[in-house]
């Protein structure tokens, strides 16, 4: 299973909330949303995140077995 709680302590470190994410990078609240759930989220937001957050894709998630 992915788990994006490496994602929030990120975004923490980084000064970034959840509305910065909707309203500066076109993060919608729908994909917000399917993160906190650890659900199936698009690579091209992967991509998204990385960028902005200036991080890898290590810093956001995490596979759990």
């Amino acid at each position: 299973m992915i788990v994006f709680d490496k994602l929030w302590e990120t975004m923490k470190k980084k000064g970034f909330s959840t509305y910065k994410l909707r309203e500066q990078c076109g993060i919608d609240s729908k994909t917000i949303r399917r993160l906190k759930a650890n659900e199936n989220v698009e690579t091209k937001t992967l991509d998204k995140l990385c960028s902005v957050l200036d991080c890898r894709i290590e810093d956001i998630a995490e596979y759990i077995d």
